[in-house]
């Protein structure tokens, strides 16, 4: 695998710094399967997303980032 491929999901969760991010960008900046984000939406523990239109759902950007930096690291 080439770096390339590497860094190119990050490329995707970077584009320009929109603020608002569809599931897969979401996906790749938290790094949880999508119905791992699901579950913890129904548990009230991430981010509920913002409808823009019937078909189209996102997340604000600065919502799902602070709820990444609030997550306690790991120690081992």
């Amino acid at each position: 695998m080439t770096n390339d491929a590497i860094d190119r999901p990050r490329a995707d969760v970077d584009r320009a710094r929109l603020p608002y991010l569809r599931i897969g960008p979401v996906m790749t900046l938290t790094g949880l399967g999508r119905s791992t984000i699901c579950r913890l939406m129904a548990d009230d523990q991430f981010p509920p997303p913002v409808r823009l239109t019937k078909r189209i759902v996102v997340w604000r950007r600065a919502d799902v980032e602070q709820w990444f930096e609030s997550r306690p690291v790991a120690t081992h």
